[in-house]
């Protein structure tokens, strides 16, 4: 099975507010595939429609190779809300009720709990707690019956910096295991460190998707900086090739068309013109800055 998931030309209406517009793309097996927009653009729409929790107004998908069905969704394991467990009990029993009501999993929760690194607080009543520790208990319960794929809507969202951390080096070692993760975000920096395919959302429709390497780069940035910016940029322009030039307050950033930025040249001719670099560096342009690019924002 070369994808997991087929989107074709979903389209989903609120009476007069249309949520989806026309939305197609495809999500690789053992992909981490993250699905990025702002709050409003639909990604939660979206989940929602292939986890038959909303129906679409129009379009199609496949799930698992297959049309969607109730058998091929207990394939999957999914976060997609505030997880919901009794404050008064343990990690543990909040586990095995969570096994009962899926009907899978009961022989797996110690398991589950290993994995998001809250077994030696199973015993532990939920109410007691960190946010994080809450979203890893949510993660395992996703986890109960060994799903092949994870969908997780916004599964950072309110944590701290200690939180956020946590559940992204989870969801590394889940791919690591050759599970297809598909995660709505709204953080870009989030997305950017462990994913490897993007969809960008804008207002229900799709605006790129993609291999994350891919989407990011369609030119070279150069980033170079000396004791004298004012004479470094008066010297860099006098090189030709590149598309345009911005200073930042300790370098220059300098764009060129993808493939055709020469380091060695670069620093050759600042040599010659008398200007010695501290720094050349070709860069990635960052999935915020095309994000922003792309949504005029």
């Amino acid at each position: 099975m070369n994808n997991i998931l087929d989107i074709n030309g979903i389209s989903k209406f609120y009476g007069p507010i249309q949520a989806l517009d026309n939305v197609s793309f495809s999500v690789p097996a053992g992909s981490v595939f993250g699905i990025l927009g702002p709050n409003g653009s639909g990604k939660t729409t979206l989940l929602g429609i292939v986890m038959d929790i909303l129906r679409a107004t129009s379009g199609t998908f496949t799930l698992l190779g297959q049309p969607p069905s109730a058998d091929s969704r207990k394939h999957i394991g999914t976060l997609l809300e505030t997880p919901n467990f009794y404050h008064y009990l343990s990690g543990e029993n909040n586990l095995r009720i969570a096994a009962e009501i899926k009907g899978s999993g009961k022989d797996n929760i110690n398991e589950v709990l290993q994995k998001v690194n809250l077994y030696d607080r199973r015993m532990s009543k939920f109410m007691t707690y960190s946010l994080g520790m809450k979203q890893r208990l949510a993660i395992a319960s996703a986890l109960l019956g060994n799903p092949d794929v994870l969908v997780f809507d916004e599964p950072t969202n309110g944590l701290d910096p200690v939180g956020i951390a946590e559940i992204r080096e989870l969801i590394k070692r889940l791919a690591e295991e050759g599970k297809t993760i598909i995660m709505a975000s709204h953080l870009l920096d989030e997305v950017e460190k462990v994913c490897t395919h993007v969809a960008i959302l804008k207002k229900g429709k799709l605006l790129l998707s993609g291999n994350v390497d891919e989407v990011l780069v369609n030119e070279d940035i150069v980033e170079v900086s000396a004791s004298s910016l004012d004479r470094l940029e008066e010297v860099m322009r006098s090189l030709n090739g590149h598309i345009n030039m911005k200073r930042n307050p300790h370098s220059l950033q300098v764009n060129y068309p993808l493939g055709t930025a020469n380091l060695e040249r670069i620093n050759q001719h600042c040599f010659s013109q008398g200007v010695v670099l501290n720094l050349l560096q070709l860069k990635k342009k960052s999935l915020e800055t095309k994000f922003f690019e792309l949504t005029n924002n």
